[in-house]
């Protein structure tokens, strides 16, 4: 699995968000995108899921380029922002309602990926109860229950505790370690450290590769 962003430049009202950036990721690598609120870090990875469509340039995933050969990429699991849940639905219910659309995984499955994220204690609550924390669990779990190829988390352990962190880093290590591609967006730059592979500096819309 291979994503080749291109020259990829994008504006919002004039105001450039991303300026002509070039970058490659590869399988079974944890890639690490820090940078301030605002960076355009976001941004890049909406592009990259096809939420959004560039100015110029192109995004290329195993030689299909998002927005022309499909719209988005086939095996992909992903935390933009602040995860939504129909409110009335238990954590399991929404995962399985997710999880009907390509039905390729079953009940067992979804229960995993709910008591790997650490949500076995909460399963009879409805999503509206739910703390900060418990939501970007749900979030998380939806990303990683059909062990997709690409894993793109953009600040995932916001809300979460110290247990929950050492539980997502095991998480994205074992993907990883399946050969998953995986990008973590953070402004935490010690979280980075220690998860990531390469990592990746967004400033005022530019990339630059730290180490």
């Amino acid at each position: 699995m291979n994503i080749s962003v291109q020259n990829v430049s994008k504006k919002i009202k004039n105001n450039e968000i991303l300026k002509n950036i070039s970058v490659e990721f590869e399988s079974g690598n944890i890639y690490g995108i820090r940078g301030k609120n605002g960076s355009g870090k976001t941004m890049l990875i909406k592009a990259i899921c096809g939420l959004i469509k560039t100015d110029e340039g192109r995004i290329i995933v195993d030689g299909k380029v998002i927005g022309k050969d499909m719209d988005f990429p086939e095996s992909i699991g992903v935390l933009i922002e602040n995860p939504g849940f129909p409110g009335g639905l238990k954590a399991f219910d929404n995962l399985k309602v997710i999880a009907s659309i390509k039905n390729k995984i079953t009940d067992k499955d979804i229960e995993e990926a709910l008591i790997k994220v650490g949500l076995e204690r909460d399963l009879e609550k409805r999503y509206r109860q739910y703390s900060l924390g418990m939501r970007q669990k749900l979030g998380i779990a939806a990303a990683i229950m059909e062990h997709p190829d690409i894993i793109l988390l953009d600040e995932p352990t916001n809300g979460l505790d110290d247990e929950s962190v050492m539980k997502l880093q095991n998480i994205l290590k074992t993907e990883r370690d399946k050969g998953a591609l995986i990008i973590v967006v953070s402004h935490d730059f010690e979280e980075l450290e220690i998860l990531s592979n390469e990592i990746y500096q967004m400033k005022e819309g530019c990339l630059e590769k730290l180490h």
